[in-house]
């Protein structure tokens, strides 16, 4: 076992899983092992071990749903944080919500509705944690989290425990500050207004009952695989390359929805990588339009 992996097991930081496999963690069910994965139970927990790892210049990042997140075959070398049950609380106060950042997106937006609140209908589809929203400003159906976000708690690379307001954010599609300044969301707040629960209800249910019907969502997928390009849909794009049901090893570009890939048993990193990059190029060659991916590649390739 490596130095730090002993050092963090002593300084009660949180579980600490030596070796974790990867795809136990990710909606696509892919990833070698972790050199470490730690659980921290509370915002002191996480706060102690990201100084730890800082001091010890230790490699880390954070894992939620792992639903936008493709792990390399080899794993990922230094330590993947993993937010406890801890930090997947959620309580409301008025109009305003509060949820840990390991909380899931999706429950949050059904407790809303429970409460009689609106704003959050978008998220009823969204696979993620609290924290990994806020961090892609997550969004559909016309919405997003900048739209309804007021405040986070973020601890930043050195450790420390800042709160950052939606200006301090700087959102913008798919992007925060986040994304330049390193940091883990601890706790988010949102400000919804009053709402009818049944209205909030059909809404949800509308939107939940159309991404049955055009998403492969009984299929391990990670979502969206490429952003949608200024005025188009990356999916249109890709279907009308001719590229449903293209394959590469166990890795598909989805007969329901093109811009998903789906996993049909066995395919691994390399197998998803290389049909994105049969994607792009066809995409490109045919349409002259360079498509971005949406998930992010982490670990060694």
């Amino acid at each position: 076992m490596q130095h730090w992996i002993s050092n963090l097991t002593r300084q009660g930081v949180g579980t600490v899983l030596p070796n974790e496999p990867m795809s136990k963690y990710t909606t696509w069910k892919i990833g070698g092992p972790a050199d470490a994965m730690v659980v921290p139970e509370n915002p002191g927990q996480l706060s102690r071990l990201v100084r730890l790892l800082h001091e010890e210049q230790v490699a880390w990042m954070v894992v939620g749903k792992g639903s936008n997140m493709l792990v390399s075959d080899q794993g990922i070398r230094g330590c993947v944080i993993r937010l406890g049950s801890g930090l997947e609380q959620i309580e409301f106060d008025g109009n305003e919500a509060r949820a840990g950042g390991g909380a899931s997106f999706v429950r949050l937006s059904i407790m809303a509705g429970k409460q009689g609140l609106t704003g959050l209908e978008f998220a009823g589809g969204i696979p993620g944690t609290v924290g990994g929203a806020v961090y892609m400003n997550a969004g559909a159906h016309g919405s997003d989290v900048s739209r309804i976000f007021k405040s986070a708690d973020i601890v930043l690379e050195t450790g420390e425990l800042v709160t950052y307001t939606a200006e301090d954010m700087k959102f913008d599609y798919r992007h925060s500050v986040l994304h330049e300044q390193r940091g883990i969301v601890a706790k988010a707040e949102f400000m919804l207004a009053s709402g009818d629960r049944l209205e909030v209800a059909a809404a949800m249910a509308a939107y939940k009952d159309r991404r049955r019907k055009t998403q492969p969502l009984q299929q391990p997928c990670a979502g969206s695989v490429f952003r949608n390009p200024p005025g188009d849909h990356s999916a249109r794009l890709i279907e009308a390359a001719g590229l449903k049901g293209l394959r590469v090893g166990g890795a598909e570009v989805s007969t329901l929805h093109a811009n998903f890939i789906v996993n049909t048993g066995q395919a691994t990193a390399e197998d998803v990588l290389t049909l994105m990059e049969e994607i792009k190029a066809a995409v490109k060659g045919k349409f002259g339009v360079t498509l971005v991916p949406e998930v992010f590649f982490v670990g060694e390739r």
